[in-house]
């Protein structure tokens, strides 16, 4: 633990630790804290702190931290790096009013991004945050981060006038919750559907499930599409473990197959399924700049703008 005095009128000072599994509740009301500030209401689960305080690329002793400020949890910040060689992905949240606080876990997640890039040609540091974020805007640009894209959450309402959409001519859908080896298959989907996506990471099975937290996912909340002729051409990823929404983790069609309705009706089904669920909303998040189209797609099945997320990328060449 270490202690740093930071503002000399106040005589506060700020003490920073490792985080443990027995912090989650803290982090938790932390983060919610933060979301109450930034989008005005409190969307993070306790289940998915505790998820992340497990991840099995994090070693929590040199990769997680805590600042506090008399006792008061100020500032969390984490990083991880499951995304392949010379990149480092990473949290961080501040309360406002904490300036260097947020500094403070910025220079260490640097410092042990650095160190779990070493040898890297192009290392990065990855971090997104609220398009309007409580830490200080000018935090960021004066550390030689940049912004790279910009991602909305959108959500829409779902109720009993969901129904089953009709499928496109011969379109068969069957979810993966019998037969283990659909979920290789939706795997393989997602692979080659998203290919091509920003910040797409190409994962082996076993290392997509890790990422993905599916040891505890409902298979039968996965759908994969089929067509004659074309075997297995889309997915539909969700989830149920959200105490606000359901969630859309992915929604793929293979590239020589878009076009068709296909990823409509991916989507109407999922609002059908979590509807009949007795949910209310189902959401997604959705990056901008994306050349399928998916933007406008969610937009036309009456997908709405929830809050929105920035990506800031660090090349770790540019401090040393």
């Amino acid at each position: 633990m270490t202690a740093i005095p930071y503002d000399r009128r106040s005589r506060r000072t700020l003490t920073v630790r490792p985080a443990g599994p027995g912090d989650a509740a803290d982090i938790c009301a932390l983060l919610n804290a933060v979301d109450v500030i930034e989008i005005g209401r409190p969307e993070t689960d306790l289940s998915a702190v505790e998820a992340d305080l497990h991840h099995p690329d994090i070693d929590l002793a040199k990769d997680s931290w805590l600042a506090f400020e008399g006792g008061r949890l100020v500032a969390h910040a984490q990083v991880w790096a499951d995304s392949g060689p010379g990149r480092v992905d990473s949290e961080h949240c501040v309360l406002p009013g904490h300036r260097a606080a947020g500094v403070r876990l910025l220079e260490l997640m640097e410092i042990r991004a650095r160190e779990l890039t070493a040898g890297a040609r192009e290392p990065l540091l990855r971090l997104q945050l609220s398009a309007e974020p409580v830490l200080d805007p000018d935090v960021l640009p004066g550390r030689g981060y940049r912004r790279v894209r910009h991602y909305q959450v959108m959500t829409r309402s779902v109720s009993a006038a969901d129904p089953p959409p009709a499928p496109p001519e011969g379109l068969v859908l069957r979810d993966c919750a019998a037969d283990p080896a659909d979920r290789r298959r939706a795997h393989a989907l997602v692979e080659d559907a998203f290919a091509a996506h920003f910040g797409h990471v190409d994962r082996p099975y076993e290392a997509w499930l890790d990422h993905l937290g599916a040891r505890a996912l409902d298979w039968s909340l996965v759908w994969i599409a089929s067509l004659p002729g074309s075997g297995d051409v889309g997915v539909l990823l969700t989830r149920d473990d959200r105490t606000s929404m359901a969630w859309v983790s992915h929604l793929g069609v293979r590239a020589g197959l878009r076009g068709r309705g296909i990823g409509g009706f991916l989507l109407r089904h999922a609002f059908a399924a979590y509807a009949a669920r007795g949910r209310d909303t189902v959401g997604l998040g959705v990056d901008t700049r994306n050349e399928t189209g998916a933007l406008a797609l969610y937009e036309a099945h009456g997908m709405r703008l929830h809050h929105a997320v920035d990506t800031w990328e660090l090349s770790l060449h540019s401090r040393g």
